[in-house]
């Protein structure tokens, strides 16, 4: 199937890297599997896909996470299996120690592993990189990084097609691709360069996926608190830059205990100001026990990958960004207030006002 072949930009990926991560899972017979702190839809897809496909092959796979996911991923086949550090860290020790191999997924450095990288990075095994972010630091022996990817699960499919093991994809593993591809992209809506992610979303479906299941409970299911907060970041924490085409929520500490903040609440809150006539870039920042949470995102080709690169120490891609902030959320605040005017080159020529 020529869809199957993965291309990057203008060329093909090497087909080496395909042959050569099945020729390193073939050799193992423990396998880890790990992502990013704080892992969204596509974090735990991704390890959760590969982990199904590992065990169809015989293999002794396990999922290895630096915190919590949140719970509207709980639908996910295997999520209970999914080992947490910071619940159970000796348990992960010993398991990342007799691994043969580690597949690290949807994370470009290892600092995104938070108090789980020393362990990783530590470990005597052979490690693979399979990622969609740009700038990916080279700490694995094998690097697969295509930034144009919708998402991790996306490359996951192609490189499960391309090591010739589509045939062992089951119904548990392209759920959790497809969820993966489906939370990145907005059920479809962004961060799409390559027309045949819906070649590639036809043959999960007809893998036995239930789609309509995972839009509900990945993007559509939350609780009673969560969209309680959410009203009130909309109706008391928006503000609107209409100069600069920009929107900002905020919300500190107080604001998410008075909600009774839960990991995943959240999530979103910062795609909701883009549906503004207008509005090109939203910033959310959260403050959470150590630091302040900046998350982007913009229509178009407004890179807020820069400003989250230049003011907070982060990146991401064109269309989603996030970084870390390490003082109050007013100075958080100010910071990105005070730079707005540096990023206005980069908005459309020709927008429609925001009305007020």
């Amino acid at each position: 199937m020529a869809f199957l072949l993965i291309k990057t930009m203008d060329k093909l990926v090497e087909t080496d890297k395909a042959r050569e991560f099945r020729r390193l899972i073939e050799e193992s017979h423990k396998i880890v599997l790990t992502c990013h702190v704080r892992p969204d839809g596509d974090a735990i897809g991704s390890t959760l896909g590969l982990w199904h496909l590992l065990r169809s092959l015989g293999k002794e796979a396990t999922v290895v996470v630096p915190d919590k996911a949140p719970a509207n991923l709980s639908f996910l086949p295997g999520f209970k299996e999914i080992a947490v550090y910071t619940c159970h860290d000796e348990y992960v020790r010993s398991t990342v120690a007799e691994a043969d191999l580690i597949v690290c997924c949807d994370f470009n450095t290892p600092s995104r592993q938070d108090a789980l990288a020393p362990v990783i990075q530590n470990a005597h095994c052979r490690k693979v990189l399979v990622d969609h972010h740009q700038e990916p630091d080279a700490f694995a022996d094998l690097m697969i990084s295509y930034p144009d990817m919708s998402s991790t699960c996306e490359l996951c499919f192609r490189l499960i097609a391309g090591m010739g093991f589509f045939g062992e994809v089951n119904l548990d593993c392209a759920t959790c691709l497809l969820t993966g591809i489906i939370t990145d992209t907005r059920n479809f809506t962004v961060n799409i360069k390559h027309p045949d992610i819906y070649e590639i979303l036809m043959r999960l479906l007809e893998k036995g996926v239930d789609k309509e299941k995972i839009v509900k409970d990945a993007l559509n299911t939350r609780s009673y608190w969560s969209l309680r907060l959410e009203a009130f970041a909309i109706s008391e924490r928006l503000r609107i830059f209409p100069a600069h085409k920009a929107a900002l929520i905020t919300l500190s500490k107080d604001d998410l205990e008075r909600f009774h903040y839960e990991k995943g609440d959240t999530e979103g809150l910062v795609n909701r100001p883009l549906e503004i006539k207008g509005v090109i870039y939203s910033i959310f920042m959260r403050e959470d026990a150590d630091c302040v949470k900046v998350s982007a995102r913009s229509i178009g080709k407004f890179p807020v990958s820069e400003i989250c690169k230049d003011l907070y120490g982060g990146g991401g891609h064109l269309q989603a960004a996030g970084g870390e902030f390490y003082g109050s959320l007013s100075d958080c605040e100010a910071l990105l207030i005070d730079n707005m005017e540096r990023y206005d080159r980069y908005l459309p020529a020709k927008s429609p006002a925001i009305k007020m």
